[in-house]
């Protein structure tokens, strides 16, 4: 059974075909094209789960594509492929509704976790499977967490940081990574912010004997599902 049908947008061969054969090992169907005038056309011939789409191209480029299919009330979900210096095309792509971005050079892991999020998010048939970690759940459509019957409050980036922790659940995840993936955020910036919100999430989850939000030292934070 599939797991989604993408249509993988890039002027690069290579990016191209890395996706292909990544996304594809994952089950998803995977169509290619090499500009944003061929994706356009492939739009309007066929539907899609999900759009990759990298910024920069000739012809049609990224971010004018995602302009006019959004123009056309065409609302497939897209993530945007960005040169690490090109926080303002990124900035610019969200605002025209793009779902969610990485930037070159990508890992493969990420890249696949930041599909099946927002396919998860987005899909409209089934039901949304909520996020769970030992004694905490995450129901994503209605933006709640409880510890085990009890409703715990979360800001909006106390709640992003947890389902991002809670999606490689058991794996470590390095700062840069949170940096990047909550707030977007160039790990060279040295900020503190990730160990200032992982001391927030402690204080509100680490109730009733459970201390699974770990700090691995010289590497990132992970939640565990077991002690």
């Amino acid at each position: 059974m599939s797991a989604g049908r993408v249509l993988v947008v890039d002027d690069e061969a290579g990016i191209r075909e890395l996706i292909k054969d990544v996304l594809s090992l994952e089950k998803y169907d995977i169509v290619t094209a090499a500009d944003g005038l061929e994706a356009l056309n492939a739009l309007r011939k066929a539907s899609f789960d999900l759009i990759i789409l990298d910024i920069t191209m000739p012809k049609l480029d990224g971010l004018s594509l995602l302009e006019k299919i959004r123009g056309e009330n065409d609302q497939t979900p897209a993530l945007l492929l960005s040169a690490r210096n090109n926080r303002d095309d990124v900035t610019a792509g969200l605002r025209l509704g793009a779902d969610d971005y990485v930037t070159k050079p990508f890992g493969i892991e990420e890249l696949v976790l930041r599909v099946r999020a927002i396919l998860r998010r987005t899909r409209t048939e089934g039901v949304v499977e909520n996020l769970r970690c030992g004694p905490i759940s995450i129901d994503i459509d209605a933006h709640q967490v409880k510890f085990e019957d009890e409703v715990i409050e979360l800001s909006p980036t106390e709640f992003s940081l947890l389902e991002f922790l809670i999606e490689r659940k058991n794996k470590v995840v390095t700062k840069e990574t949170l940096l990047e993936g909550v707030w977007g955020i160039d790990f060279e910036n040295n900020s503190t912010v990730v160990e200032t919100y992982i001391s927030y999430l402690r204080k509100k989850l680490h109730i009733n004997n459970f201390e699974g939000i770990k700090t691995v030292r010289g590497i990132g934070f992970q939640i565990v599902d077991k002690e």
